[in-house]
């Protein structure tokens, strides 16, 4: 039976306290390809799986929840957990373009987590490593302590857009209004940011979405979800190949409206329960025999193929 490793809520915890409570231990990368306007994810960071990708077509690496600065029993070397998916990305066959990572980057904010996070992720061999904050990267100041490290172009916001190997890729940040046990936004702002960016892009063109939060309620009791998706979503959908990659809450799921996929990603830091488990009134992690841990965090092959809604997964776990 597994045990709950959480802390007793107090009487309106602080944002900071609440966030502090968590624990942490290791995890597993996501290797996406596109190759054709078609998104596919490769599973596990091997050299195996990244054979099978066309040498033609644009690979990335998808990493979240490192929690780098959280120092307790349930994984007192978080760095070590970060260093062994890095390891597995350099490993690769063929190199990944890039790496993004969505979101929780650190674990309370503190510029020695973000300053300690900038320099290890230096050590994978990709040309650059696209970040978008989570909760945890947000407290108290908001976006100005990520921004100090993360800024990706200069520009002082968590929101941006680039285009490599014939894909569009956009970042969002829907964590500022974070509280527990509601859903947060993206905002009026950012959404008419992201209509006049869609502006310019062909609706043929694969478009790959980063935000931390799921962008669709996964669970509304524990603010798993983004309250304004729906607006993101529909100006989305005329768009023919759009992949949607989450963090956050530390499972794979899935969910597949038209041409619009969306995922949620295994963390590098703890399993949490499943949406809405019996006896966890907030989502807390979920502890395990060290033994038994490989056996629950695992990796997800997906084949999208154009033209058709199905999409075919393979889940693999770290131990079989």
């Amino acid at each position: 039976m597994n045990t709950r490793d959480r802390a007793v809520p107090e009487h309106n915890p602080s944002r900071r306290q609440a966030l502090s409570c968590l624990a942490a231990w290791t995890g597993a990368a996501v290797v996406w390809t596109v190759a054709g306007g078609v998104p596919r994810a490769l599973g596990a960071t091997t050299s195996d799986h990244i054979a099978a990708a066309s040498k033609n077509a644009l690979t990335f690496v998808q990493i979240s929840d490192t929690h780098i600065g959280f120092h307790k029993e349930a994984n007192p070397d978080v760095v070590g957990s970060l260093r062994r998916a890095i390891a597995d990305i350099n490993g690769l066959a063929q190199t990944p373009a890039f790496v993004v990572h969505t979101g929780d980057v650190s674990h309370l904010s503190r510029p020695e987590e973000f300053g300690q996070a900038k320099e290890i992720l230096t050590e994978i061999h990709v040309d650059r490593v696209h970040t978008i904050p989570g909760e945890h990267d947000t407290i108290d100041d908001g976006l100005s302590g990520y921004l100090k490290f993360f800024d990706h172009d200069g520009k002082g916001r968590g929101w941006y857009s680039f285009d490599q190997g014939g894909v569009h890729v956009i970042g969002l940040t829907n964590t500022l209004n974070f509280k527990m046990g509601t859903m947060s936004a993206l905002g009026d702002e950012q959404l008419a940011w992201l209509k006049t960016d869609l502006a310019h892009v062909s609706h043929s063109t694969p478009i790959v979405v980063l935000a931390h939060i799921p962008m669709w309620t996964v669970w509304e009791p524990w603010g798993w979800g983004t309250a304004d998706s729906a607006v993101a979503l529909a100006l989305l959908r005329p768009y023919g190949s759009v992949t949607v990659l989450n963090g956050h809450i530390h499972q794979v799921l899935q969910k597949v409206e038209g041409h619009i996929a969306l995922h949620t990603a295994m963390s590098l830091a703890y399993p949490l329960p499943t949406p809405g488990q019996a006896g966890f009134g907030e989502p807390g992690p979920v502890k395990v025999p060290a033994g038994e841990l490989g056996k629950l965090l695992g990796t997800r092959q997906l084949s999208v193929v154009r033209g058709r809604h199905e999409l075919a997964l393979i889940d693999t776990p770290l131990d079989r």
